[in-house]
C-alpha cells in the first residue's frame, strides 16, 4: 500500500505560475490588513481633543446651576 502525502494539492508548475503569485500576494496583504484591524480594535480609543487644546472654550459657565461668583 502506497500512502500519498495529503498536503500536496497543486503541481509544482501551478505553484510557480504568475497567477498563483498574484493570488498569494493578495492573500498576504488581506491577512495583514485584518491583523491590523483586529489589533486596533483591542487598543483603547484615542481622542485627539485630549492632546490638542482649542481656544474656543467658554470663559464662563452657561449652566443653569452656576459654579459660583466669578
Amino acid at each position: 500500500m502506497i500512502v500519498q502525502p495529503l498536503g500536496i494539492v497543486f503541481s509544482e508548475s501551478a505553484l510557480r505560475s504568475d497567477q498563483f503569485a498574484v493570488l498569494a500576494a493578495f492573500v498576504a496583504i488581506n491577512t495583514l490588513i485584518y491583523v491590523v484591524l483586529a489589533v486596533s480594535k483591542m487598543l483603547p480609543k484615542i481622542y485627539v481633543s485630549d492632546y490638542v487644546t482649542s481656544r474656543n472654550r467658554r470663559g464662563e459657565s452657561r449652566s443653569i446651576h452656576p459654579d459660583g461668583p466669578a
